[in-house]
């Protein structure tokens, strides 16, 4: 199936492919998110921390954690417990080499899963995270429903997206990057010929702000927020799981 086809296809066959990528470019991934953007998702991923509001003794659940980032950065930040949990076993084998290093394995421990079908109780966690990864998932809908699900009552869901500029002018010049800049530099560094290639197409395809909120609400979310991120390049969303479990 030709990469174009893949970033339109849902369900078994895109999670498959989103698995495969992920566990192939896992060695050089922390490297190439803080290079092709210049370093601004470090920034990012702080102020969607800043969103989440947990105590010292609540539990976290960071969903495509990836190597770790989030994980680490909410842990330092919240002095919380968190749970990172991702589809692509290799990006965790380098998430737990890095933990190693910055000495908090107390706070952070990681588990292979998937995110639409969640191996924890219901209402488990005071807080969900899950950053640049909701769009890869196979069900988005089905992931969102589970993100509610394990959340304790008044828990908080926290993700931050990538979306496209409002400007127009600055849309054209980010779309001229994203598509053309951005895939040579990755698929030279990393050898892989398609994943710098899915980002922007995977972009692209992911809903607007008021479409996606709209799908927040939709699994049972409420009170939900966003706040845009230069012009719009991402986004950081929050909703409230109000229901009684």
């Amino acid at each position: 199936m030709k990469e174009k086809e893949m970033v339109l296809t849902r369900g078994a066959e895109r999670k498959a492919y989103v698995k495969q990528m992920f566990n192939g470019i896992a060695h050089r991934y922390d490297f190439l998110n803080h290079f092709l953007s210049g370093g601004v998702d470090i920034y990012w991923r702080k102020k969607a921390i800043d969103k989440l509001n947990v105590q010292t003794d609540d539990m976290v659940l960071d969903l495509a954690c990836g190597t770790g980032d989030f994980a680490l950065e909410t842990a330092k930040a919240k002095g919380c417990r968190v749970v990172g949990t991702d589809i692509a076993q290799r990006m965790l084998v380098f998430g737990k080499q890095k933990l190693q290093k910055k000495k908090q394995g107390h706070k952070i421990s990681y588990i292979n899963g998937d995110g639409e079908f969640l191996p924890f109780k219901t209402g488990r966690f005071n807080g969900v995270t899950v950053a640049f990864g909701i769009r890869n998932m196979g069900d988005i809908h089905s992931a969102l429903s589970e993100m509610k699900r394990i959340l304790t009552k008044n828990g908080q869901a926290i993700i931050l997206e990538f979306s496209l500029p409002v400007n127009p002018l600055f849309k054209s010049l980010y779309l001229f990057y994203f598509n053309h800049i951005l895939p040579k530099i990755g698929r030279a560094v990393s050898s892989d010929s398609q994943a710098y290639s899915y980002l922007p197409a995977s972009v692209e395809k992911f809903p607007a702000v008021s479409e996606f909120k709209g799908w927040m609400h939709d699994a049972g979310f409420s009170k939900i927020k966003h706040w845009a991120l230069l012009n719009g390049v991402a986004v950081i969303y929050r909703g409230i799981n109000e229901e009684e479990l």
